[in-house]
């Protein structure tokens, strides 16, 4: 049987296994706080919990983040993301960024600017400031990297979803 590869969610254009599943496997690290950010963006949308504790900051770990990330990924269904602006420091990072999903049938938003720290050529998520949402243009293009329209592809996904 042959496998199924999909585009990465993190929106390089790539295909999974040749981006971001290089960077949860371990077999590559991220070159920079921005590709970090990309890749816990995918390690939501595909449940790799693991990934999501080891790239948080060693002091902003607590116990219960593993429970705590288990249950917000049941229930949510990522749609795609955005990243809005990446400002790049030695050893601190800033990553302004928009995360898109499906909230009780709507697309809602988490826009928020992270800031990613750098130890021994890693880099970890250390904290976020939330931000006010996006407004989403009709004409300009999706968020989920389709290349159409978002009055084309996905603003009309809270009716598709009511008509099911």
């Amino acid at each position: 049987m042959a496998e199924i590869i999909y585009k990465c969610p993190c929106t390089s254009g790539k295909l999974y296994p040749d981006c971001c599943e290089l960077v949860h496997k371990g077999e590559i690290d991220t070159p920079n706080a921005e590709h970090t950010v990309r890749a816990r963006y995918t390690a939501y949308c595909y449940g790799n919990i693991g990934y999501l504790v080891d790239t948080t900051h060693p002091r902003k770990r607590r116990i219960g983040d593993s429970f705590s990330l288990s249950k917000l990924i049941k229930k949510t269904r990522w749609l795609g993301l955005k990243i809005v602006s990446y400002e790049a420091g030695e050893e601190v990072s800033y990553v302004d960024f928009v995360a898109y999903r499906l909230e009780n049938g709507l697309i809602a938003q988490q826009h928020e600017r992270s800031k990613l720290v750098l130890i021994e050529s890693k880099w970890f998520y250390f904290e976020g400031e939330d931000l006010p949402a996006l407004k989403l243009e009709r004409n300009g293009p999706c968020f989920c990297g389709s290349g159409k329209k978002f009055k084309k592809c996905h603003e009309t996904l809270p009716a598709k979803i009511e008509a099911m």
